[in-house]
């Protein structure tokens, strides 16, 4: 399941129960660009993970709690906590590991 959250509250609420891979982006970012379809091919493959995609310029709050100062982020929460966070584009080889599918 894929969401776009700009609320803190939507987040934070989202976040709280289960795996949720968050992938922090902008729509100016090149890597970005390169990075968002693998993670959308993720959460379709596997609709058992929730994903949120958090826009930085829309979201600066939400960015600003989890120290994202690069993009693209993604950050995989458990029960509400960060876990794992990569930065920069990873492949998606390397994404399906970060999220624990191999």
């Amino acid at each position: 399941m894929l969401m776009h959250v700009k609320e803190k509250a939507d987040f934070d609420k989202e976040t709280q129960e289960g795996a949720v891979l968050v992938d922090f982006f902008a729509t100016w970012c090149g890597p970005c660009k390169m990075l968002s379809p693998l993670v959308e091919n993720l959460s379709k493959d596997h609709p058992e993970l929730k994903v949120l995609k958090v826009d930085v310029d829309e979201a600066e709050e939400i960015a600003a709690q989890y120290n994202v100062y690069s993009i693209p982020t993604l950050i995989y929460f458990e029960k509400g906590k960060p876990v794992r966070q990569s930065v920069g584009y990873i492949g998606a080889d390397q994404l399906k590991r970060f999220v624990g599918i191999q």
